[in-house]
């Protein structure tokens, strides 16, 4: 069987040089002296193997092997976007992966988001540590190659660099990775490649354009083998108004042919759709016309489809012709009722702008015990607020709408308010942090609104000589043994027997709110009659009722061991009248 260009997806932080890179190489046709051979398709980069061959004819030498893949097919949508699942296939849609990292930076926020989906979706991958032209005294030459740049700087330079890729070595240990500087390498199936480049002066592409190929061909040859006669399955990378065309959809073809007036599948909001190809689009680059038709499309490639009734189609939907219209849209309808329906009968509402990305938060979630009730690719609109407000009615700390790279629309924060949060971000994996901060927060509020009306559980003294008046109300000093005390709260005996009401406290003639455990303060007690109902040294406690006691039980985390102990005194020792 022939073998298909195995397709490479770039991931990263923002900033770090994904869309740098993919210029680079969109432009290594300059470099390598024959135009055109940088194909331009739909959503995609293609770069021919005889490209390849003229950049790293010395590394592909090196690395003992002959090149038999047609070429390489970088995907232009960067990131998570790009790792729809496919089952049919078992994995992502990416054969390989290029994680850019700026070397200057090191490990950021959106790589180990990179780093987790690739662990998720077992892609193997490379690092390309992009921006070695920042390197401070770094000099640019004209080639394409590292090692030939690298053995021109100067000594100190190349240790600096080191240093810093040994930097990023102890970064990816962190996450399980066994890592080295490509050339280092003599396991490669074992340890992550390391390629230190600049995609702005293009030195070290040769060398990341040779590894990716030589590593797709060497350990992904089964995979990439393809029967041209089969019928087309691939993945909606972008769904677009194109001027006098209507709604198209661009997406990569990663198996089989896709011919003009075939039926296609794919899935929509409200499920499976189908219609006829009309058009196969590609990039007239050069020519007055934006695009050129084609009959055929043959993987692995990019083509933009024109057709009716792609309004509605999901960006990250598998796309497929039809070859049995039962069985395929019982397959598509599979994938659809576990990203797009119901899932819990009480859960969070999440809303993610494609389904690779959908399915990465389903997976997530589920790791994070986080039910989730519905789910959608699109805006967050005042539809999902009242979902999350009928939830919120039976469960508040699941009444949450969720989105990913989503807009919101102004309804929907309206309708929100303060009761629905909306948690939004640009990476994936924050979500599930945002959540739990979110839930602490207003535990945390409702804990200290409990609080602000519980009396604290003290025990406090009466002071001997330090009755200052008997009665209406009593004053008195005395010592907090355990706990605190304030005005408002009702004391009681040792017995349990109310007593009266603390109406204000002292000390040294200064008010306070609330006197704390080892402090001697004045207190006065409307109600009891100091000499008849207290007494010099009796041990009186602040009152607390079966249900304000049960509640401390529950809040036991609060209070200190002693105010722990003095629970128990009141559970066991305190005789109390109701």
């Amino acid at each position: 069987m022939p073998i298909r260009s195995p397709v490479i997806a770039t991931l990263g932080h923002v900033d770090h040089g994904k869309t740098t890179l993919l210029d680079s190489i969109r432009g290594s046709h300059v470099t390598a002296k024959e135009a055109g051979a940088i194909t331009q398709m739909i959503g995609a980069s293609y770069v021919s193997r005889q490209t390849i061959d003229r950049l790293s004819e010395h590394l592909a030498q090196k690395m003992r092997f002959e090149l038999k893949i047609p070429g390489l097919l970088f995907i232009d949508t960067p990131g998570h976007e790009a790792f729809t699942n496919l089952r049919e296939r078992g994995g992502s849609i990416a054969d390989m992966a290029i994680l850019v990292i700026d070397i200057n930076q090191g490990v950021q926020p959106q790589t180990v988001e990179s780093i987790k989906i690739l662990q998720q979706y077992k892609t193997p991958f490379v690092v390309a540590a992009n921006k070695i032209d920042a390197v401070h005294g770094w000099k640019k030459h004209p080639v394409t190659s590292f090692m030939e740049s690298y053995q021109l700087q100067p000594a100190h330079l190349q240790q600096a660099l080191d240093e810093k890729i040994y930097a990023l070595m102890g970064n990816l240990s962190t996450y399980g990775f066994d890592s080295e500087r490509f050339d280092r390498i003599t396991q490669f199936d074992k340890q992550i490649a390391i390629l230190p480049i600049s995609a702005r002066t293009r030195e070290g592409l040769s060398e990341l354009l040779v590894l990716i190929a030589g590593l797709s061909q060497k350990f992904l040859e089964g995979e990439l083998q393809i029967d041209p006669t089969r019928k087309a399955k691939g993945s909606i990378l972008e769904v677009k108004e194109e001027k006098g065309l209507g709604t198209t959809v661009d997406i990569i073809i990663y198996d089989g042919v896709l011919r003009k007036n075939d039926v296609i599948a794919f899935l929509t909001s409200e499920g499976v759709r189908t219609t006829h190809v009309r058009g196969l689009l590609e990039p007239n680059l050069g020519g007055k016309e934006k695009f050129r038709y084609v009959d055929e499309v043959v993987a692995a490639a990019g083509v933009k489809i024109f057709a009716s009734q792609l309004a509605g189609a999901l960006p990250g939907s598998p796309i497929k012709a039809v070859e049995n219209l039962q069985q395929d849209r019982v397959d598509l309808e599979n994938q659809f009722k576990q990203l797009l329906t119901e899932h819990a009968e009480r859960g969070v509402i999440v809303c993610a702008d494609s389904l690779g990305s959908l399915e990465a938060l389903v997976r997530l979630f589920q790791q994070n015990s986080i039910p989730i009730k519905e789910t959608k690719v699109g805006k967050i609109t005042r539809k999902e607020i009242l979902a999350a407000r009928a939830v919120a009615a039976e469960d508040r700390y699941l009444g949450a709408v969720f989105g990913f790279n989503v807009p919101v629309l102004t309804e929907a924060r309206e309708e929100a308010g303060s009761i629905i949060p909306i948690l939004w971000s640009d990476i994936i994996y924050e979500l599930p942090e945002r959540y739990a901060s979110w839930v602490k927060e207003e535990k945390d509020k409702e804990k200290q609104q409990v609080l602000a009306s519980l009396p604290w559980p003290a025990k406090i003294r009466a002071l001997p000589d330090h009755c200052f008046r008997a009665s209406k109300p009593a004053i008195f000093g005395v010592e907090v043994v355990v706990g605190k005390i304030k005005n408002g709260v009702r004391l009681m005996d040792k017995n349990g027997e109310r007593l009266g009401e603390l109406k204000g406290l002292q000390h040294e003639k200064e008010k306070l709110e609330e006197a704390t455990a080892g402090m001697q303060v004045a207190v006065a007690c409307e109600g009891p009659v100091y000499g008849k109902d207290i007494q010099a040294n009796d041990m009186l406690y602040v009152h607390l009722s079966p249900e304000q006691l049960a509640t401390w039980e529950k809040q036991k985390a609060l209070l200190s061991p002693e105010e722990k102990q003095l629970l128990e005194e009141y559970k066991s020792k305190i005789r109390m009248y109701f």
